[in-house]
């Protein structure tokens, strides 16, 4: 029977008060049902069911209705600078979008003229920033050429931080103009244990020239692409044979002859040939490309002297079947045997640092090696499982720190420029805004990605931290100092 009105409630504690709300709005069970199981009256229901909607009503409605006024900013010079600042570097957006935004939405019409000023002003402060860099702490430089047009941009990346210290537009691509570039980082402090690039020999020389016997590593990701390419055109060409066969094979058979037309015969036995050629090549050069990629050039492999067999045996192969396609394989085969050892450095630098750590920890290098190997397997496999099971149990309690040395120091082992091809493509959005690249744009657009603090990464030590705090270690505390107040330009604000 339902208490009445006036009728004395226990105190219900507040979790239980939560769930009878719930379990009331919704619906499972009727008000009086609950109230009777509860011990409660039904006006008690109703009134902690009336406080979980008006909390979840409150929760799905818009916090301020649109028209009010949040906040309220002091518009000025300086803020206004800041504005014509960000919004090429934040927004990419164009001189004229910047004087649009101006126009449209504080009714402040401005030139083309103080927009641009505005910006070369930013740029000087920039550069001077950017000259004034530390950049002792870099261990491993990613060097690479990118492109606006016909333009050459020189291009320099920090591989552990993201770091740019190079960013350069130039007439010339050659010896000399790399060597003059890398001389100045050189006198800002930049003195790596060793760099990689692709093959490209203005880079290599002006290294050379520069740095004398610092080592330049090759880069796995170009060389890598190229074969993939040529398995995939290979792979294309069988395709379009076995086409061409279907199709004659087809034409014969709508004949509806039973002697067919001898040429047609002849043209599909020729068709078939050819179709098994290019299929058996294009499967060969696939299987040698896959072996490269895996066994070789993968950074859990074996050691260096297995890998330059491997290479050797995969160069060996590439030139038995050059014969059959030499316009296509050639290319790519040369390439692969000037580049071996610039290619597999890579591996001389993880060998050094598997020998420390088997040296560190007192275990027999084999068994360091094998846990390097282990990182080949995906952790959802029961094969990496079972081996890193037995592995454990061989290592005994060294296991944990030896395996965690082991991931480190093959996170610290690069094997490409890939940071600065991820440099080119946040480029490109601000190439496009532009015909010509100066210097003091670029000056500006290193500054900006330098200093901008990473949104999101893959890397958990990156998120929430700027390039240069990255590569400093130290917290970002550069400041512009306020831009001249003097403007020669019409238009001014």
């Amino acid at each position: 029977m339902d208490r009445g009105v006036g009728a004395a409630v226990r105190p219900l504690p507040e979790r239980d008060r939560k769930d009878l709300a719930i379990q009331a709005l919704a619906g499972s069970e009727t008000v009086s049902d609950l109230a009777a199981r509860h011990g409660m009256s039904r006006k008690f229901v109703y009134q902690q069911t009336y406080k979980a909607r008006a909390a979840l009503d409150d929760a799905f409605s818009s916090a301020t209705p649109d028209e009010e006024v949040l906040f309220e900013l002091a518009v000025t010079k300086t803020w206004l600078r800041q504005v014509i600042v960000a919004l090429p570097l934040i927004c990419r957006g164009s001189y004229r979008g910047v004087m649009e935004f101006l126009r449209d939405l504080l009714g402040l019409p401005v030139s083309v003229g103080y927009v641009h000023d505005v910006l070369q002003a930013a740029a000087r402060q920039a550069s001077a920033v950017n000259a004034e860099q530390d950049l002792s702490g870099i261990r491993v430089g990613l060097h690479d050429e990118i492109f606006q047009g016909a333009t050459p941009v020189l291009a320099g990346v920090d591989a552990q931080s993201t770091y740019c210290y190079l960013l350069a537009a130039e007439q010339h691509r050659d010896a000399d103009t790399w060597g003059v570039h890398l001389l100045d980082a050189a006198e800002r402090g930049l003195r790596p244990d060793y760099t990689i690039a692709d093959a490209g020999r203005g880079l290599r020389a002006g290294q050379e020239a520069a740095w004398g016997d610092t080592p330049c590593h090759g880069d796995v990701f170009h060389i890598q692409c190229r074969c993939k390419g040529l398995a995939d055109t290979l792979s294309r060409l069988a395709t379009g044979a076995t086409s061409r066969r279907k199709t004659l094979q087809a034409g014969i058979g709508r004949a509806g002859q039973r002697d067919p037309d001898g040429e047609l015969v002849v043209q599909l036995e020729l068709a078939r040939h050819t179709e098994a050629r290019a299929s058996c090549l294009a499967r060969d050069v696939r299987t040698l490309v896959q072996w490269l990629s895996h066994d070789v050039l993968a950074l859990a492999g074996p050691d260096l002297a297995t890998r330059r067999e491997l290479f050797n045996f995969v160069v060996a192969e590439l030139m038995a079947r050059e014969p059959e396609d030499p316009r296509r394989i050639r290319p790519v085969r040369v390439a692969l045997q000037n580049q071996r050892d610039d290619l597999l450095a890579f591996a001389g630098v993880l060998d050094a640092e598997l020998a420390a750590i088997a040296r560190a920890h007192a275990v027999p290098e084999p068994l360091v090696r094998e846990a390097c190997m282990l990182h080949r397997l995906p952790t959802t496999s029961p094969a990496y499982w079972q081996r890193w099971s037995g592995l454990r149990a061989r290592m005994g309690g060294k296991f944990h720190v030896l395996f965690d040395a082991v991931r480190r120091a093959m996170a610290d082992t690069p094997r490409s420029s890939s940071l600065v091809e991820n440099l080119n493509s946040r480029l490109r959005t601000y190439f496009t805004l532009r015909r010509h690249l100066g210097g003091s744009y670029l000056d500006l657009l290193r500054f900006f990605l330098n200093h901008r603090r990473f949104v999101r990464s893959r890397h958990a030590e990156r998120q929430g931290k700027s390039p240069r705090e990255l590569m400093t270690g130290q917290g970002q505390n550069v400041v512009a100092q306020p831009l001249d107040e003097r403007s020669d330009v019409a238009g001014e604000v």
